[in-house]
């Protein structure tokens, strides 16, 4: 189970190396004041989801056609009651969604490359209003472009984009400095 101090930990060393964030990412910052648990997905203010920025050898971004939202996004989702590190919940969910094995990933840095704040509309098939999500993403490199077997129920294509392509330019410069890094 994640521990609220664990997502604090991971919120400060990322504004430590990104302080001007902070105002992008201000309503999980005054979340993280509130006494609601941030790692339950019944946390309606808002809760921490983890999302795994996998780069290929070519510095390319895979990407998943999410059936729910229908968008291209990386793999990702809620944190389970098993996960014990937001590393590992980043990792479960793109093995969920993509069949890929997690031993094929290696872990870029132990600092989420990029935190988003972002809404989701409402879902009354499952009681949920509209909520935030806090996504703490992180970027993973694979050594070979790894085979994709696709979770069918939630996802229903992929894609590897060009790293300049992803949204927004300052997430794209990351994604950029990283796989220069590699």
């Amino acid at each position: 189970m994640i521990a609220v101090q664990q997502i604090r930990a991971a919120v400060d060393a990322y504004l430590g190396c990104h302080p001007g964030d902070a105002g992008q990412i201000a309503t999980l910052i005054n979340a993280l004041a509130d006494p609601g648990d941030l790692a339950s997905r019944t946390t309606f203010t808002g809760h921490v989801t983890c999302s795994a920025i996998v780069l290929d050898p070519g510095g390319h971004v895979l990407h998943i056609r999410h059936n729910a939202l229908d968008r291209w996004l990386c793999p990702g989702g809620h944190l389970d009651l098993a996960d014990s590190s937001l590393v590992g919940a980043a990792l479960r969910e793109v093995s969920e969604e993509t069949g890929i094995d997690v031993r094929a990933l290696a872990l870029v840095d132990e600092m989420p490359i990029d935190i988003d704040v972002h809404p989701i509309p409402a879902n009354p098939a499952r009681g949920e209003p509209g909520h935030q999500h806090f996504d703490l993403r992180y970027a993973f490199r694979a050594v070979t472009r790894p085979e994709i077997c696709l979770q069918r129920d939630e996802v229903h294509d992929f894609a590897w984009l060009p790293a300049a392509e992803i949204r927004p330019a300052i997430l794209a410069q990351r994604i950029a400095a990283a796989a220069a890094s590699l």
